[in-house]
Order: structure tokens, then sequence, then C-alpha cells
């Protein structure tokens, strides 16, 4: 057993997750501080309309992102020290479908999200902040494909100063906002939305110079045959990960919404570490080239994060008695109750990554997450439906746990079926 630990702690993985780890943990907290600033501010209604406009933020760039960074981070991972000009091709080809995407996004969203809001949710007050959202959505869109493209390159310092000087930046805006008192839930959402675009402009100074490439076009059937399904599946994983905000708006009140987003946010961090640990094993499986190394690596990885989920818990859930009110004031004390909920719910989350990554880095096999984030979305809609309807934002944490169980034991049950397969 000392031997396999100390096996882990010598890979290139740990020590480039421990600089990703690190930079996810700044940003994090730079993120929450942020949100908590928010929070406090508003108030527990306006800052459940703040939380439904950035969910939408991250729920639409999550859509018309088609599946486009995770092709830069399996074709440009792959080919950006072999190939480098193939590399660039991708690269030049994924920026023109995110700019086409967002424009498209933009437009069409402005003319129909006032019906929807109305139809769905039947809270007009949502219009403006949704319409908002939109522009933000694009510009995480452009900020997402330059953080993919320095992740698929492997140069995750740069990964980590991308991320982390967006967040300084929105808390600087927020601080002269509040200096001149002119924070409201409306301007700290226009500077949730311009700071969006920040990381774009930021991390071209890294990105090689893959706009004078030519003949990109012959690398798009590769690019869009895989991305095809990542976008299918995501579009599916975007929803139903959000199921639980968009359900609590339609059945509670915005002031419970946002003592639920409350616990959603400070729990979040989660999937913070999550994204960096996946920044740093993505590109890793993708070359991986037979199934004795790739089987390795997987165990010490399971292994890694299980500890990592372990110790979360036993330490995240009696800590946020103490933290909650502190940090938000003793109006969120109620969001403690979700907040350990969701948390176990982030620990499944966190456990099932070398699942998820070996199915799309791996294996190449994003197809199979179709059939499964769409039995997900079926399932935290009937049990959303259920018990936020019965029990509230407490109902929405249960579901989200449910979800998350079921996306680690059935992926983990077909990756456990490969590797036995190609073991024969």
């Amino acid at each position: 057993m000392i031997k396999i630990i100390k096996g882990i702690f010598s890979t290139s993985t740990f020590q480039h997750t421990v600089v990703t780890s690190a930079g996810t943990i700044i940003n994090g907290i730079l993120g929450l501080i942020f949100y908590v600033w928010m929070a406090r501010i508003l108030g527990p209604a306006s800052f459940g309309i703040f939380s439904v406009a950035t969910t939408t933020t991250a729920l639409l760039s999550s859509i018309f992102n088609v599946g486009v960074d995770t092709g830069i981070v399996r074709f440009v991972g792959r080919y950006f020290t072999s190939d480098p000009e193939k590399a660039n091709k991708f690269l030049k080809i994924a920026l023109k479908v995110k700019m086409i995407s967002g424009i498209l996004l933009i437009f069409i969203g402005w003319m129909i999200s006032p019906i929807i809001i109305r139809l769905i949710f039947n809270k007009p007050e949502l219009i403006f902040p949704i319409r908002l959202s939109l522009v933000g959505a694009f510009g995480w869109l452009l900020s997402s494909f330059a953080t993919s493209t320095v992740q698929a390159m492997q140069k995750f310092w740069h990964w980590s100063g991308l991320n982390i000087s967006i967040n300084l930046l929105r808390l600087l805006a927020i601080e002269i906002l509040v200096l001149l008192n002119l924070i409201h839930l409306d301007s700290g959402l226009y500077v949730y939305v311009v700071t969006s675009f920040f990381g774009f402009f930021l991390g071209l100074m890294f990105l090689p110079k893959f706009w004078n490439v030519k003949n990109e076009k012959e690398v798009a059937g590769d690019f869009f045959k895989y991305n095809k399904w990542v976008a299918i599946f995501t579009v599916i994983v975007a929803i139903s990960s959000r199921v639980d905000t968009y359900l609590s708006t339609r059945l509670i009140s915005f002031s419970d919404l946002g003592i639920y987003s409350v616990a959603t946010n400070l729990s979040s961090i989660v999937p913070e570490i999550v994204l960096a640990l996946a920044t740093v094993v993505a590109p890793k499986f993708a070359n991986q080239r037979n199934n004795v190394e790739a089987k390795k690596y997987f165990n010490k990885l399971q292994l890694f994060v299980l500890g990592l989920a372990v110790v979360g818990l036993v330490f995240g859930i009696p800590f946020s008695y103490f933290l909650i009110p502190k940090l938000y004031g003793p109006e969120y004390l109620r969001s403690v109750l979700p907040f350990s909920i969701l948390l176990l719910a982030q620990a499944v989350f966190l456990i099932s990554v070398p699942i998820h990554t070996a199915i799309f880095y791996y294996f190449s096999y994003p197809k199979i997450f179709v059939k499964i984030a769409l039995a997900h979305l079926f399932l935290v809609l009937i049990l959303g439906w259920i018990f936020i309807g019965k029990f509230g934002y407490v109902g929405a944490a249960f579901t989200m746990l449910m979800g998350n169980i079921f996306n680690l034991v059935i992926p983990g049950f077909w990756v456990m079926n490969q590797f036995r397969k190609e073991d024969k």
C-alpha cells in the first residue's frame, strides 16, 4: 500500500493536479467571496434572482458550446506536439463554431426568453436578468476556448492564471461599485457579464497563432464526428445538473431559492476541484496507448479521488454549521442542511471523475453518455418535482444526491466491463 501511495505522489498527474488544484482553490475562494458579498448585499430574495441569472449563463454556455471544448482537449491535446499545424486547424474551426453559436444564442434568446419565462416560471421580473445572461454566456463561450486550449497544451499554470484573473477583476469591479454606492442586482449582473469576456482576450497572449493556418475544413469531419455525441451529452447534462434550480424557481419563493443558492454556491468548490483534476487527467487519458497502462492509471486516480472525497466530507459538513452564518449572515442559517446533502452529492461526483474521463478520452465513446444522461434527466425531473414540491429546497438537494449516485454507478459498471473485455 505504501508503495502504491508513493507511486501516486510521484506521478506527473499528481504534480500537475497540485498546480491546478492550488489555482482552483484560489479561484474558488475568490468566486466564493464574490457570491458571499452579493448574498449579503442583496438579501435572500434578490440573491435568488441573481443566482437564476448566473445559473442560466452557465447553462447556456454549456449548451451552445456544442462539445467544442472537449473536442479541443481531445484533438489539440493529441496533435499539438506531433503535428502543430493540424492542431491549429482544430483551434481555428473551434473558434469559428463558438462565434457562430454565441451570436445565434443572443439573437434568438433575446426574442424568445420573455415568452419562456412567462410560460414556465410566471415570474416576469426574471426577463431582464435572463437577457443579460445571454450575453454572459457568449463571453464564457469565448473564455472557455482559451482555457481549453491551454489545458490541451498542458500549460496548467496558464490555465490557473486565466481563471483566477477573471474572478480578481470581478471582485475589483464590485469593490468599485460598493465604494460608489452603485451596487444592486442589475449592476452586479453587469459585472458578471462583462468580466466573462476577459479570459478570452487575456488568453490570446498564450495561444499559438492558429488564425494564420489554412484549409482547416479538412479536419472538420473528425472534429464534428467526435463532438456530436459530446454536444448531445453536454446539452442533456447541462439541463439535468440544473434542474434543481429551475424547478425550485417554479415551485418555491425567491427567498427560499436564495437560501438554496447559498448551499449550491458553497458546495461548488467540489466541482472546481473536479475541473482542476479533469484538466490534468483528460489529456493524459487521451495519450494512453494500451489497456494495461490505462487501467493502472485509472486505479491510481480512483484511489486518489476517493481519499479526497472522504477528507472533504469529514471536515466540510461539521465546519458548515459555523461557516455559513458567519459568512453569509444569520438569515442564511437554513442553508446548512441542504449544503450538507449537496456536499455528499458532490463527493459522489468527485469519485466518478476517473470513470467519466476514461469513457471520454481513453475509450473515446461519449455516445454511451447520451443514454445515461437522458435517463438521469428523467430521474431528476421526476424526483425533483416530487421532492421539491413536498420538501422545498431540502428536496432539491436530495434530488441532486440521487442523480449523482446514478451517474457514478451506471457508467462505473460500463467501464469495468470494458476493461474486462480488453483484458481477455
